[in-house]
C-alpha cells in the first residue's frame, strides 16, 4: 500500500516472537495494513510482539488506537506488544499522549526481545501493569502585592548588579554536569520532553551541550524524570 511498507518476522530462541517492521507513516489511509499484519498475527496464537517504528515519520490518532485498541486483548492471553526505535518526533507525541504508561518501548529490537525472554525465564508476568499517573493539583500564583523596599530596587545602580549576577549564573550553569543542566531545564519547563531538552542543552546558555536523543533519554531515565507527570512532580516539588 502506497505510503506505508509492512513486513512480519520472527524472533527469540524459541521463534515466539513476532516482529513487525513499519516504515512510511500511519494514518487513516494507511492504518488498516499494520491492523491486518496485527490480527494475523492474533489469529496465529501468536502474542509476544514487537513493532519496530524505526522508518516511521508519523503516526496519526488511527495510528495509536490499534495499538491501544488490542493491548487489552493480547495481555488477556499472556502477551505483549512493546515499541521499539521511535525516531524523536513519534516520541514526542507519544510521550504528551501519555501512552508510556500503556506500553513500553526500547531503543532496540534487541533490548526488547531481551525483556521478553528475561521475563519468561524467570517466570514473570510478560505484560506491563498500566499505572496511569494522577492530576497535579494547580498552584495558585501568589497575590501579595510588592512592597515598597522591592519597588524602590529598581534603581539603576541595582538593575547593573541584577544583570552581572544573570551573567555569573548564565557561566556556572555551562559548567555544570549534564544531570544538573537536565534538571534546571526541567524545573522551569517540565513540559518539554527529551527531544526539545536534547534542543536546549544545545545552547549557549548550557555551553552547547550536544548530546543525542537516546543520550537525553537515557539520562531521564536515571534522574526517574522520563515521564511528563515525573517531570511536572520534580517541578513542582519544594
Amino acid at each position: 500500500m502506497e505510503g506505508i511498507q509492512v513486513s512480519t518476522e520472527i524472533a527469540g530462541s524459541h521463534n515466539q516472537i513476532s516482529i513487525i517492521k513499519v516504515g512510511g507513516y500511519i494514518d487513516t489511509t494507511t492504518s488498516s495494513e499494520l491492523e491486518r499484519a496485527l490480527d494475523s498475527l492474533l489469529k496465529q496464537g501468536r502474542f509476544f510482539i514487537i513493532v519496530d517504528l524505526g522508518n516511521v515519520d508519523y503516526i496519526s490518532s488511527a495510528g495509536w488506537g490499534i495499538f491501544i485498541s488490542e493491548i487489552k486483548s493480547i495481555r488477556e492471553n499472556g502477551g505483549d506488544l512493546k515499541l521499539v526505535r521511535m525516531v524523536p518526533d513519534v516520541y514526542e507525541i507519544f510521550e504528551l499522549l501519555e501512552f508510556h504508561h500503556i506500553l513500553d518501548v526500547y531503543d532496540t529490537v534487541d533490548e526488547a526481545v531481551n525483556k521478553f525472554e528475561m521475563l519468561q525465564a524467570a517466570g514473570k508476568p510478560v505484560a506491563k501493569e498500566i499505572t496511569l499517573p494522577k492530576p497535579e493539583p494547580v498552584k495558585q500564583p501568589s497575590t501579595a502585592p510588592a512592597s515598597s523596599e522591592s519597588v524602590a530596587r529598581s534603581a539603576e545602580g541595582e538593575v547593573e548588579q541584577t544583570d552581572e549576577v544573570e551573567t555569573t549564573q548564565q557561566v556556572d550553569i555551562a559548567d555544570l554536569t549534564v544531570d544538573e543542566k537536565i534538571k534546571i531545564i526541567v524545573k522551569e519547563n517540565p513540559a518539554l520532553g527529551a527531544f526539545k531538552i536534547k534542543k536546549e542543552l544545545n545552547t549557549a546558555r548550557f555551553g552547547y551541550t550536544k548530546m543525542g536523543w537516546f543520550q537525553v533519554r537515557a539520562e531521564l531515565a536515571k534522574l526517574n524524570l522520563n515521564s511528563k507527570a515525573r517531570r511536572y512532580q520534580f517541578a513542582t516539588a519544594s
